[in-house]
């Protein structure tokens, strides 16, 4: 059975079973230059990625009623990249059924993280009612502000379970809450609780005078807004960014806010910087964002709710809660909550945000290096601050020096309060870092096993964190951690076994338990082959055989098994392969077997290679029966490779090209189409329907999606596609939808609409335009849509793209 696979805007070892004819006026028209290249890393991923979900290898636990959407994909450090995919079932959310794909720069998936154990069979008819869960998560908070319209969704434990998703914001003890509840849909338990809000040129309090930081204005009018670090701002409890006649803050007081915020845009801007340089993060979120803060919190606390960070005061009122390492902290959540997987879950994912906050404090603290006068690096939390008059809050070296605080795992840990849960990866991490004993001045540290251990440095430990972070999933345990941090060491690190040793020496050290599937041993640092078929497609009469060579050659020292298989084939076809594994280097011959009696139609096979350090896969399409002599053919069902903003051009800020299941979308008129021309995907801009001017449709310019290559024959060529492009009367002839066929470097426009000031609504045309003057090219398909002149509501779709030759 085909599962959908849709396309959002935009951690297990890989042993994985890994027509209306349409004319141009003004003819065809050479326009700017555009030449073909080989996808980008982030490209190559995402087609390598989708193509391994599209093949449903048992590592997902796939069931027939779901199907995934893919979130993302998160560039990381050494040519990795990463990405993320959630799940559906019966058409509900699936909490717990995501995962992370992780690839290498050519599109050579390494391995996937993943938390669900098991396939889910649910029965999606509730026995409560969604006022009824409401009232169960009401129940939970105290004062309560407001209470979402429960959602059904599906809890991955077991087999799954039917929930209730509601969200309660309000206050607890005195303190924001923003509680995020599922509520079982058959006996009204609270399955899962968890609380977004987590505690947690200037003159400066902590950081020495005078320092510089990121502000905005000129002459007499500045903010304190990062002009360079988007998103980064400071001001009030109000939300409103402190503003000043000149370009000289705060007074150096600790009970000066404005000097509270110096030292926030100081330690914020460390931090983003330490993400960049040591980390290869871009920004707090990932995608060169971040998130304001906001001081003089009548309270012995800091927070982070979601959306922005929150400073109070000490216990004694003399200073306030802003020095490096809280204020990393605070941004660690964010990150956190930032990185696949999210934030929200269970209390024992709670302690290991709390924990990555504290170390995000420490990072930027030796990031930034201060002398011993000011705040110099160490691996203590809060010692500035001294918060309540006793000193650090946490020590990362011996958790337990604080009472209640563990420096090995047990059973009890997941059930902790969790600033006391976050002693264990805390002192994994001091261990991964600095050893137990030290060189450079910072204390000794015991381990659980009586083991003696030599630290990589914090730098080095970070990137290792880093890559673990954006295997996260929605389910974290300590246990996934360790397994994520593993195989981030080998694919950060390869070619050396000394950074995967060291951290699984430092789990060892913490008496944190191994997972299921995790690497065993370095593999040697992570070898590597590509793979290739020739031909790409075959035509076949029902009752006959197509054969396809699949070459393999070892790119990275040493030689690998590679295992064959293939998937998406109709009922009763069977693909085999001779050998059916190789030594990466040599060649297999693929054999389809189409039995009489099967549909005449375009199948679209995805072929896997099953290295034993990495997997490949690449497409093939199968013609079936007399349907034209097809040289490309793209229903979009599958990924055969096509590119979003494959120039790195595009201004469209929302509305990007993407493949997936589109939603419809009206405005007094029906705009984007809901239904495809055939199967459930389509080429759309923004495939989610929109809720509000802004959101999902094309704005801010044009957005453009490319072909992969496709060699065109000679003789008669004939290129037929649906199309549609749907706007409001506030469109102009500035507003476009155009099909150009990019040879070389010249591109030719085929097929072009223009806006006008009139509603026109989504309809699907056929378009049939001739492609023989191209014939014996190496060509690529460009779709381009743009909002290009006053903003207005734009909309458009392809699908079924076939080029055939008579």
């Amino acid at each position: 059975m085909k599962r959908k696979l849709a396309l959002a805007l935009v951690a297990s070892t890989t042993s994985l079973l890994v027509a209306m004819s349409a004319s141009i006026a003004s003819g065809q028209t050479a326009l700017a230059a555009e030449t073909a290249a080989p996808p980008d890393p982030a490209t190559a991923a995402v087609q390598a990625a989708d193509r391994l979900v599209e093949s449903e290898p048992g590592v997902l636990r796939v069931s027939a009623k779901d199907a995934f959407v893919r979130r993302g994909v998160t560039p990381g450090q050494n040519g990795l990249n990463y990405v993320s995919y959630e799940r559906t079932h019966a058409g509900l959310p699936v909490r717990g059924g995501d995962f992370v794909v992780v690839t290498n720069s050519d599109g050579g998936v390494l391995s996937t993280s993943i938390a669900q154990t098991q396939a889910l069979n649910v029965a999606t008819k509730p026995a409560i009612s969604a006022d009824k869960a409401a009232d169960v998560a009401r129940a939970l908070v105290p004062e309560v502000a407001s209470v979402s319209a429960p959602q059904l969704s599906v809890f991955a434990e077991g087999a799954g379970r039917l929930a209730y998703e509601v969200r309660v914001d309000g206050m607890n003890q005195g303190r924001e809450t923003k509680l995020h509840v599922f509520v079982d849909a058959v006996n009204g338990q609270v399955i899962e609780k968890s609380d977004l809000v987590m505690d947690g040129t200037g003159n400066s309090y902590y950081n020495g005078n005078p320092v510089t930081i990121g502000t905005s204005g000129s002459g007499t009018s500045f903010s304190m807004a990062d002009p360079v670090r988007t998103g980064i701002r400071c001001g009030g409890q109000d939300g409103a960014t402190y503003t000043g006649t000149d370009d000289n803050w705060g007074n150096g007081s600790g009970t000066n806010l404005e000097t509270a915020c110096v030292d926030t845009l100081f330690a914020a801007g460390k931090e983003w910087d330490m993400l960049s340089q040591w980390l290869g993060r871009n920004g707090i979120n990932g995608t060169g964002g971040g998130f304001p803060a906001r001081v003089g919190l009548n309270a012995v606390n800091a927070f982070w709710n979601g959306s922005y960070t929150s400073f109070g005061r000490s216990q004694d009122n003399q200073r306030q809660v802003t020095p490096i390492d809280v204020v990393a902290h605070e941004y660690g959540h964010a990150i956190f909550q930032t990185t696949p997987g999210g934030s929200t879950g269970s209390n024992e994912k709670g302690g290991l945000n709390e924990s990555t906050g504290d170390i995000f404090g420490a990072l930027t603290e030796w990031f930034a290096n201060e002398p011993a006068n000011l705040d110099p690096p160490d691996y203590s939390v809060g010692e500035e601050v001294n918060l309540v008059g006793s000193g650090p809050i946490r020590y990362m070296h011996q958790p337990s020096l604080i009472s209640g605080n563990p420096n090995c795992f047990s059973s009890s840990v997941p059930g902790m309060e969790v600033h006391a849960a976050a002693g264990v990866q805390n002192h994994w991490f001091y261990l991964l870092a600095e050893g137990t004993n030290p060189t450079n001045g910072q204390p000794q540290s015991p381990t659980c096993n009586s083991t003696t251990l030599t630290g990589l440095g914090p730098r080095k430990a970070g990137q290792i964190f880093m890559a673990t972070l954006l295997r996260k999933t929605a389910t974290w345990t300590h246990s996934l951690a360790r397994k994520a941090s593993l195989e981030a060491a080998i694919q950060s690190f390869p070619g050396s076994c000394a950074e995967f040793d060291a951290t699984k020496a430092a789990w060892l050290a913490v008496s944190v338990p191994a997972a299921a599937g995790e690497p065993a041993s370095c593999q040697g640092g992570g070898p590597a082959f590509s793979m290739e078929l020739n031909p790409t497609s075959a035509t076949v009469q029902p009752g006959a055989t197509a054969t396809s060579t699949v070459s393999t050659t070892t790119t990275t020292p040493p030689a690998q098994t590679v295992t064959f298989s293939a998937s998406g084939l109709p009922a009763g076809v069977t693909a085999t392969f001779s050998p059916s594994s190789v030594t990466s280097g040599a060649s297999s011959t693929m054999t389809i077997n189409v039995p009489a009696g099967t549909p005449t139609a375009t199948y679209n096979v995805i072929v896997t290679g099953d290295g034993t350090s990495m997997d490949r896969t690449a497409p093939f399409t199968l013609n079936v029966g007399t349907i034209g002599n097809v040289v490309f053919n793209d229903t979009f069902e599958t990924s055969l490779g096509w590119t979003t903003n494959a120039s790195g051009t595009d201004t469209a800020t929302t509305g990007a090209w993407e493949r997936g299941d589109p939603e419809a979308t009206s405005s007094g008129v029906g705009l984007q189409l809901g239904t495809t021309v055939s199967g459930v995907n389509d080429l759309v801009t923004g495939r989610l329907a929109g809720s509000s001017a802004g959101t999902y449709d094309v704005d801010g310019g044009a957005t453009s999606v490319r072909s992969p290559e496709i060699a065109l024959p000679t003789g008669t060529l004939t290129l037929t596609l649906s199309w549609y492009l749907a706007h409001l009367n506030n469109a102009s002839s500035a507003d476009y939808f155009r099909v150009r066929v990019v040879s070389g470097t010249t591109n030719t426009v085929v097929l072009q609409q223009l806006g006008s000031a009139a509603n026109r609504a989504g309809a699907w045309q056929a378009a049939t335009i001739n492609l023989s003057s191209f014939a014996g090219q190496t060509v690529r398909l460009l779709v381009e849509t743009a909002d290009a002149g006053t903003a207005s509501l734009i909309e458009a779709g392809v699908d079924d793209v076939k080029i055939t030759r008579s």
